[in-house]
């Protein structure tokens, strides 16, 4: 069995800033390294039903173009390839083996171009974290920099047709079994993303988060990692999508393996990354990889060493039933507005509020467009609303 559902890529057609040119000539990079890797995989496909996606490239790579004309040509069209639409089991043993995993290329070379065209447009809303209250690493320590701030910039859900690429990270087709595999089905949106976005010297920020808080040492049920006869649960889950590369030692996300199985608080010194260094790894990633973390995983970010702004767009997701955020609440009961133009069924469903999945909730389909309704049987619909005077209890 297998589905192939054909997805029409963003294409490059206007010219964008200086910043985006770098990220034009690193989707290049990514795009050649992404055809090479399809097309001379040896690993087989996983034995289970796939959903099927590909880019076809055309004969001239986007690096060996000038830039006029990839300003004004699309050089990547649709074409079928094979995406799991379940949780691999090398997925699963990575995750659970150190709190997080690389899904590399989620994003093609012209989706990446894109986002970060879409930020240029929007940087001007960029809010650098200059107050002393706003910093997130210690001043002296080695997550500080040089001084400057980490910059942020929000509302990226909320740009109608710039948000197009943001949007599709909700119900991705190679995130979805993923996001089910970790979060279950009907896993739900449950922060505001953001843009986070660092220019040379500026600050990361200190180790953070923890099944056991790395700080306190106490149990933190709401950043909670479990696995239990197979089956994984994350409370809260990061979604890093990288929007420039992170080589190694450029700086960024950082990580340290293992941690959501830990039961103690880290040693005085390591959540400034002051102590025991070699346990802190930065993972390198291309732009377009995507990094998924349990917020029980102990994380942070390096300060950054690059003359390119790094940028990088943040998300967190929850399972169904699962709430730590409380912007769903903005609107009427509901996220902003804008947030809802313009998506289809599946990442709708993933604006849902925190409620069972029997309680009519639109669970994402194999396609990862379309939804199915979880639900009871029409009797004890009935008598609830006869009881309670609504057919949800």
């Amino acid at each position: 069995m297998s589905i192939v559902l054909s997805i029409q890529r963003p294409t490059i057609t206007k010219a964008f800033t200086t910043n985006s040119r770098r990220f034009v000539a690193t989707a290049s990079r990514f795009s050649s390294a992404f055809i090479a890797t399809h097309h001379h995989n040896s690993n087989p496909a996983p034995p289970t039903a796939v959903l099927t996606t590909q880019y076809r490239h055309r004969h001239r790579h986007l690096s060996s173009l000038p830039m006029a004309e990839i300003d004004t040509m699309a050089d990547i069209e649709t074409a079928p390839i094979t995406y799991p639409i379940e949780m691999t089991e090398d997925e699963r043993y990575l995750f659970d083996l150190n709190g997080y995993i690389i899904i590399r290329n989620v994003l093609s070379p012209s989706e990446v171009a894109e986002a970060n065209s879409m930020i240029d447009n929007h940087q001007t809303a960029m809010i650098e974290r200059k107050e002393a209250s706003l910093r997130n690493a210690v001043k002296g320590t080695a997550f500080y920099g040089s001084g400057p701030g980490r910059k942020d910039l929000g509302a990226v859900l909320e740009w109608g047709d710039d948000s197009k690429v943001f949007k599709s990270i909700l119900a991705h087709p190679r995130l979805v079994p993923l996001f089910h595999g970790i979060m279950g089905k009907g896993y739900r949106l449950d922060h505001l993303p953001f843009v986070i976005a660092q220019d040379k010297g500026a600050e990361g920020f200190q180790l953070h988060g923890g099944t056991v808080d790395c700080t306190s040492g106490d149990y933190n049920p709401h950043l909670a990692y479990t696995c239990h006869n197979g089956f994984i649960r994350s409370a809260l889950m990061g979604c890093n999508v990288m929007l420039t590369d992170h080589d190694a030692g450029f700086g960024g996300f950082c990580v340290v393996p293992g941690s959501h199985k830990s039961n103690f608080k880290m040693p005085p010194g390591m959540v400034d990354g002051e102590k025991y260094k070699e346990f802190i790894q930065q993972p390198a990633t291309k732009a377009g990889d995507v990094v998924l973390f349990s917020e029980g995983t102990v994380h942070g970010a390096m300060a950054w060493t690059q003359e390119f702004q790094r940028r990088v767009c943040l998300y967190r997701f929850s399972p169904a039933t699962n709430v730590y955020g409380r912007s769903y609440f903005t609107e009427n009961g509901k996220w902003p507005a804008k947030m809802y133009e313009g998506m289809n069924d599946a990442e709708r469903a993933v604006l849902e509020p925190p409620y069972a999945n029997r309680l009519d909730r639109p669970e994402i389909m194999e396609d990862a467009k379309s939804v199915q309704i979880s639900t009871r049987n029409d009797r004890k619909k009935q008598h609830d609303q006869e009881l309670f005077g609504t057919k949800y209890f």
